[in-house]
């Protein structure tokens, strides 16, 4: 066998080791800046929806019990369902910018 073929030159271990360490760190960046899956979304989704329409309902089943038992002038279903869906509107406003924060705040290093 060639004992050339075998041994390696300081310069291309170096090489190596340079090659390595870039590909480490890229590995590393990549596992802390993992992008949302699909189904992330779709459970952010979810959870949105959720919030808005839980209060909505709330709010509409309410006003018909109102309506039923204490009518008036004007409908506290339609009322009651607009200040429900306006709460759960602002409940999702806040949940969406406590999620973002976080995601806002991480500081972006190129070179780690």
């Amino acid at each position: 066998m060639n004992n050339r073929l075998t041994e390696k030159s300081p310069k291309d271990e170096s090489d190596m080791a340079d090659r390595v360490g870039v590909k480490a760190a890229q590995m590393l960046k990549a596992r802390r800046n993992r992008k949302p899956e699909v189904w992330f979304g779709l459970g952010m989704m979810g959870t949105i929806g959720w919030s808005v329409c839980v209060p909505t309902l709330l709010g509409a089943g309410i006003g018909i019990w109102l309506d039923k038992h204490h009518p008036g002038a004007h409908s506290w279903t339609l009322a009651l369902l607009m200040a429900g869906l306006t709460l759960g509107c602002f409940n999702a406003w806040l949940w969406v910018a406590r999620q973002d924060a976080p995601m806002r705040e991480e500081p972006e290093n190129d070179e780690s």
